[in-house]
Formats: structure tokens, C-alpha cells, sequence
């Protein structure tokens, strides 16, 4: 039998000098599976125990009762192998379903593998720990389980709190960690190989240095004008729509390099609110003070006082749509205003456009739509931006 058994199964050898444990492979239509048959001291098969690899229990899954039976009634081992062949080549070839599923599962695996890199080595967790008790434990807001993805906090010289986020790779410190923050600059990080968190943590702080400027000019808007959008600004944001009464706000980009600077302007409102704005603003240009913090160069050069949202009545700033009678409409608020100074009833574009598309006295010329205000029915123009069609 030993010999039979060695022509038939060559992968599948014996554990022990009793003979009771047999474990290797067996091989069907050219692939191999493993399996590990164990014993009793009789040598008899209705005692013994089938253990398979996960490959192999796939081919055989809804055949788990006949190999039961083959076990109870084979004479031998070798009996019961050429019977498991013939159930795994009837597995096998039953509609190729069963090695379809295999094939699938085996990608899944590899590419499981890929996902989950073997952990490094003990070395990179204690000097990654070293170095974490060396930056200080009071920077440490999270770090999850594999040490792979860290949280340290920072404050700048105006007490903003910020945060940095890394995620080590399983070379590091030989490959540069990413690193996530929110700035309105890319955070670009030199690193080496000897390089270690306290020469990122360094890194940080000094753009954070770098960003104060931009930083204290943005929270001064913020803080002493009634900002529109964004609604929760957060510090990577330059652009600030900004409210200036009577339906009329100025959109402003400003330059995280030199944020005292004249900014990239534009006024949203009737025209007859926001041509005097832009005249001032062209005939006061000189009178930009880079020395100056943006909000004050802005109302000497526009000759206003920005209105605080406490400061504003609803009826002197009624910022929902005339049409949908919302204020933000998929991330849009109201920023078309009819020109009759009587009216000045705002709408988002979208449903201006679809407002004036639906009357039969509208006309289109490329692509500006002219037609009646649905508020107080006098002339209303509406000039499509790229963003709608």
C-alpha cells in the first residue's frame, strides 16, 4: 500500500514512525491542495479525521456527506484518497462553479495581502516611541493600535489650535510619512532618512509661523463682518463672501503669501447697489495701505463699515430665494438680485434660470436671459455663469 500510496499521492507523507498522521497535498487537474489526514491506532478510516485547506474545503463544500461516507466504508488509506480524487475532479468540473469561486477567493486573498504589509519589524514601534516621548506626550492626540496613522496638535502665536496628521509607512523612517493638514498652502516636507517626527513636528510649527499673517487677517473678517459663505470656514479657506446691506455682499480671494494685499474682488448684488461700490473702489485704490489689515484697507477704499450680523436687520438682508424660498439650494445661496431698488428680492441663479425659461415673454441672447422679475414684474437680467446650463 505504501508504495501504491507514494505513486498516487507523492505530496502526502507520513508525521510519524505509527504512521497515524499523514499531512501534504493532493493534487487535481494539475493544482495542488493541502490536507492533513490523522488516524487512529488501528489504522482504520471510519475513525479518522479530514483536515483541508480553506482551497480545498471550497471544491468540496455540498459533498461533505458523501466523503463522510467514503471515510466510514474505505478499507485503507489509499482506498479513500483514489475516492477523494474522484469527488474533487466531480467538484471541480460540476459547472466550474467551485473553482471559479476559488479563483475569486484566491485574488481576494492576494490582494488582501497587498492591502495588509507584513507589521515592521520590533524596532520601528520602540523608536517610534522614543521619539513620541522625546517630541512630548502632551502633542500626542491620537494614535490607533499599529502606530501607523498619528495625531499631533500644535498651537500658533495667536492660540489657534491645529492639528497634524501622519501616516507611517512600514518603511519608515527609510520612506517620508504623508502628512495631512489644513492649510490653504501645500505642506511640502524635507525629509531624509535620518529624519524622525521631531523634525516634522518642526516643520510644522514653522509654517504655522509662516501662516499667522494669513491666519489673523481671515478670524478679524470673521470675527467683525457678517460672513455669508462659508458658512464654517475652515483654515485651509481663502475666498469669504462678505454682506454689505441692501442685498449687496463682495467675494474676496485672499493671498495666504501676502494676505495684506488688494485681494481678488467681486460685488454680488442689484446693480444699482454694487456700480457705486466698484467705482469707489477704483477711484480709492490708491489709498491701499499693505501696512493696514485687509478689513480696514477695505472700508477706506469702499468708504463703508462692513455691518455685523448682529447689527443687521432680516428685512435689511433677506438672503432666502424669492422663488424656493431657501437660503442654500445644493451648496448655492441667493446671489442674482433684481435691480428695482424697490424690490431687490434676491434668487439663487438655478431657479432664476428656470423661472425665466418658463415665461413665454423671456428672450435668450447667447447667454444672458432677459425677462420680468417674479417679485415686482420689471426687467430682470440674468447672465449664466459656466457652472450652470
Amino acid at each position: 500500500m505504501e508504495a501504491s500510496l507514494l505513486r498516487q499521492c507523492p505530496l502526502l507523507l507520513p508525521q510519524n514512525r505509527a504512521k497515524t498522521v499523514y499531512e501534504g497535498f493532493i493534487s487535481v487537474q494539475g493544482r495542488d491542495f493541502h490536507l492533513r489526514i490523522e488516524l487512529p491506532e488501528d489504522l482504520q478510516m471510519k475513525n479518522a479525521r479530514l483536515l483541508c485547506s480553506w482551497q480545498l474545503k471550497t471544491i468540496l463544500n455540498g459533498y461533505h456527506q458523501i466523503v463522510q461516507q467514503r471515510m466510514q466504508h474505505s478499507p485503507d488509506l489509499m482506498s479513500f484518497l483514489m475516492e477523494l480524487k474522484m469527488v474533487l475532479e466531480t467538484g471541480s468540473d460540476s459547472t466550474g462553479i467551485s473553482m471559479k469561486v476559488m479563483d475569486t477567493l484566491e485574488v481576494a486573498l492576494k490582494k488582501k495581502q497587498e492591502l495588509c504589509p507584513p507589521p515592521p519589524p520590533p524596532q520601528f514601534y520602540s523608536s517610534l516611541v522614543e521619539e513620541i516621548g522625546i517630541l512630548g506626550w502632551d502633542k500626542l492626540v491620537f494614535v490607533d493600535t499599529c502606530l501607523s496613522t498619528i495625531k499631533l496638535k500644535a498651537e500658533d502665536a495667536s492660540g489657534r489650535k491645529h492639528l497634524l496628521t501622519l501616516k507611517l509607512k512600514a518603511k519608515y523612517p527609510a520612506e517620508s510619512p504623508d502628512c495631512f493638514v489644513d492649510f490653504p498652502v501645500p505642506f511640502s516636507v524635507s525629509w531624509t532618512p535620518q529624519s524622525s517626527l521631531i523634525s516634522i513636528y518642526g516643520q510644522f510649527l514653522a509654517a504655522l509661523e509662516s501662516l499667522k499673517a494669513f491666519w489673523d487677517v481671515m478670524d478679524e473678517i470673521d470675527e467683525k463682518t457678517w460672513v455669508l459663505e462659508p458658512e464654517k470656514p475652515t483654515r485651509s479657506a481663502t475666498a469669504r463672501r462678505i454682506a454689505l446691506g441692501n442685498n449687496a455682499s463682495i467675494h474676496i480671494e485672499v493671498d495666504p503669501k501676502h494676505p495684506t494685499m488688494l485681494p481678488e474682488s467681486c460685488f454680488l448684488g442689484a446693480d444699482h447697489v454694487v456700480k457705486p461700490l466698484g467705482i469707489k473702489l477704483s477711484r480709492n485704490i490708491h489709498l491701499w495701505d499693505p501696512e493696514n489689515s485687509l478689513l480696514q484697507n477695505l472700508k477706506d477704499v469702499l468708504e463703508i463699515d462692513f455691518p455685523a450680523r448682529t447689527n443687521l436687520e432680516k428685512s435689511d438682508f433677506s438672503m432666502d430665494c424669492g422663488i424656493c424660498y431657501s437660503y442654500q439650494l445644493d451648496g448655492a445661496i441667493p446671489d442674482q438680485v433684481c435691480d428695482n431698488p424697490q424690490c431687490a428680492q434676491p434668487f439663487h441663479q438655478i431657479c432664476l434660470y428656470e423661472w425665466l425659461r418658463g415665461l413665454l415673454t423671456s428672450r435668450q441672447s447667447f447667454n444672458i436671459i432677459f425677462g420680468e422679475c417674479p417679485y415686482c414684474s420689471k426687467p430682470i437680467t440674468l447672465k449664466m455663469s459656466g457652472r450652470k446650463s
